[in-house]
């Protein structure tokens, strides 16, 4: 087996990484007799530590050794002396090793020829997405864990061999020596990443690299999360949660185009939960199910899968339009959610559901209409109607109010100038913050938008973040340390003190798919780019450049990749160059705008 080494613009995860196999992968059995065997949609990488942060005053020789290039496999002479660590009785010897950003898999342990062969050593191994919970211990006031995925355990080491552990989301590594005055000598620690071997056909580009930088860590948060199936965290909420899904799907159409892990997701998610209720137990989550559905249906155009959905799409369509009451008030029963930090504001969350369903149901009638389902599609519109004659008080709720001006049901300058840019980026949340940018967009107030995203996910970024977090408060920054350091005394931790609800202190997840919307967002208004026929036939291309000078990406479609480059032009204009594959038109093209068809001469009006 041979090691090549990776580009990481492939995964825009490490500076430099190293496949696990580059053997062929024919379609055959892996092994004669397996023909059971189902192949893995995961590629591995090892990745080394890129600095110490942390050692034991006492107990470690060599700790550098650990960051020193190797060859991966133990050997029987070493060519440095290893990273040696000792324990005594009160006082246990440890490394804290960081790998540069936030991995998803586990690590190896390589060990020496040692001394006293017979006995076993054994190893603590804390893993951490910050530097303050990789050195927690367990529980405690700052909540450290093993759920989900085991963070902090005693392993036994082989003699002169390696030891693979660890299936989580982490960027730290704490290894701590447990058997007292039994010297154990490690000659290598490196990380296994386990991620989907994808191209990122996507691309995003403007003279702002800060909103360069929050596009790829977006790409990065979700890339992380789509392993067998779509994640909402590799840490924590190491489960398919459908309205979490629906902006990471908006990513991954911006980044990667089609990927199999959304429909096998969605079908996961549809075969375990009977339409009589409502998926993970939450009544929005069956909405965003038939929202995502036509997005999917909107950028791919896979007329046989949405077919396939039409049984249980239409028991949960009549079921949905029945929760819309004579008067055209909503009726949702079951657990009422939109994001953690509305739920205090049970009016903003009853205003967010109202235009929640009124959309959805829309969204349903449209659907319904490509199936051939005259009458459910009717019962949709029908309902759909008098919901929209009911606009619920929002009560200050960014969440609420953004939903139901995308839903129309509210004027969106009204909404952005009374709601939305009051207080600026406080009071909205990772998840809803996307749908608070696309309210903004509506409203034709990218400026706010841009400086929303700069400002609310671009300050993780200053923290230390690669990815970004299931929630995230601008106040918990004051007077407090990054991530990636140890906290000094007098100052906060940015991590372990902070969270609620589910997600208190260390539980709280700094890899969340759901927070990536400013990487759908930048592509969808800022390149802007829209499907406006099923599989991206007819996309419009309206650029919203806002106070950026100019702009340029890629963005996939089942034809191949749009090309798109905007600049603001000395009156203020915006001149647009544009090449589409065959097979894609465009509309809402600026004025005096160029758009190509990939490999015809010529201009396509």
């Amino acid at each position: 087996m041979k090691n090549i080494c990776l580009c990481v613009s492939l995964l825009a995860l490490t500076n430099l990484a190293v496949r696990a196999a580059d053997l062929p992968s024919p379609n055959r059995d892996p092994l004669p007799g397996l023909d059971h065997a189902e192949r893995s949609p995961i590629s591995s990488f090892f990745v080394p530590p890129t600095r110490i942060v942390w050692q034991s005053e006492t107990g470690v020789k060599n700790a550098n050794a650990l960051i020193s290039p190797n060859a991966g496999q133990a050997v029987l002479k070493e060519p440095r002396p290893p990273c040696e660590l000792t324990s005594s009785s009160n006082s246990p010897a440890g490394v804290l090793l960081d790998f540069g950003r936030e991995l998803h898999g586990g690590i190896e342990l390589f060990t020496t020829r040692m001394p006293e062969q017979e006995k076993l050593r054994h190893v603590r191994v804390r893993f951490g997405e910050s530097v303050s919970e990789a050195m927690a211990e367990l529980g405690g006031p700052q909540n450290a864990g093993n759920e989900h995925a085991i963070r902090d355990q005693v392993i036994a080491l082989p003699w002169l061999g390696k030891q693979f552990i660890g299936s989580t989301g982490f960027r730290f590594v704490r290894i701590d020596s447990v058997d007292a005055s039994l010297p154990l000598e490690l000659s290598q620690v490196r990380a296994v990443l386990q991620i989907r071997d994808i191209p990122r056909t996507g691309s995003f580009k403007c003279n702002d690299e800060r909103l360069n930088r929050i596009w790829q860590v977006g790409a990065d948060t979700v890339h992380l999360n789509m392993q067998e199936y779509l994640w909402d965290g590799i840490k924590r909420d190491r489960l398919v949660w459908i309205g979490d899904m629906h902006p990471e799907v908006s990513t991954i159409s911006a980044v990667f185009g089609f990927n199999e892990v959304v429909p096998r997701s969605l079908d996961f998610t549809r075969e375990v939960t009977p339409a009589t209720e409502w998926m993970n137990g939450i009544s929005s989550y069956s909405m965003w199910w038939v929202r995502i559905h036509e997005d999917l249906w909107m950028h791919n155009g896979d007329r046989r899968y949405l077919e396939a959905q039409k049984p249980y799409l239409t028991v949960l369509l009549k079921r949905l339009a029945g929760l819309i009451g004579p008067d055209g008030q909503e009726h949702i029963d079951g657990m009422r959610f939109l994001d953690w930090p509305s739920s205090p504001n049970e009016q903003g969350v009853t205003a967010g559901l109202q235009g929640l369903l009124v959309m959805t149901l829309e969204s349903g009638a449209r659907l319904m209409t490509v199936l051939d389902d005259k009458d459910t599609a009717n019962l949709c519109a029908t309902a759909a109607a008098r919901g929209r004659k009911v606009v619920p008080n929002v009560n200050q709720s960014k969440s609420g109010a953004a939903l139901l001006s995308l839903a129309g049901m509210m004027p969106a300058k009204q909404v952005s100038d009374e709601v939305l840019k009051v207080g600026g980026p406080k009071n909205i949340s990772t998840f809803y913050g996307y749908y608070v940018l696309q309210a903004l967009a509506k409203s034709g107030d990218s400026d706010t938008a841009l400086e929303f995203i700069r400002t609310f996910w671009g300050t993780m970024l200053d923290y230390g973040a690669t990815t970004f977090w299931e929630d995230f408060n601008l106040d918990w920054t004051a007077n407090a340390a990054r991530i990636d350091e140890l906290v000094p005394p007098g100052k906060k931790d940015l991590h372990g003190d902070y969270g609620a609800y589910c997600y208190i202190g260390f539980r709280h997840s700094l890899c969340h798919g759901w927070a990536s919307g400013p990487t759908a967002w930048l592509s969808e208004h800022v390149l802007g780019v829209t499907p406006l026929e099923p599989g991206c036939k007819v996309v419009g291309i309206a650029p919203q450049l806002g106070n950026l000078q100019w702009a340029e990406g890629d963005y996939p479609t089942p034809n191949g990749v749009i090309h798109v480059r905007h600049d603001r032009q000395a009156d203020g204009t915006i001149q647009s160059k544009i090449t589409v594959p065959p097979g894609v038109k465009v509309d809402k093209v600026n004025a005096g705008s160029s758009v190509n068809t990939e490999g015809a001469a010529g201009r396509q009006d």
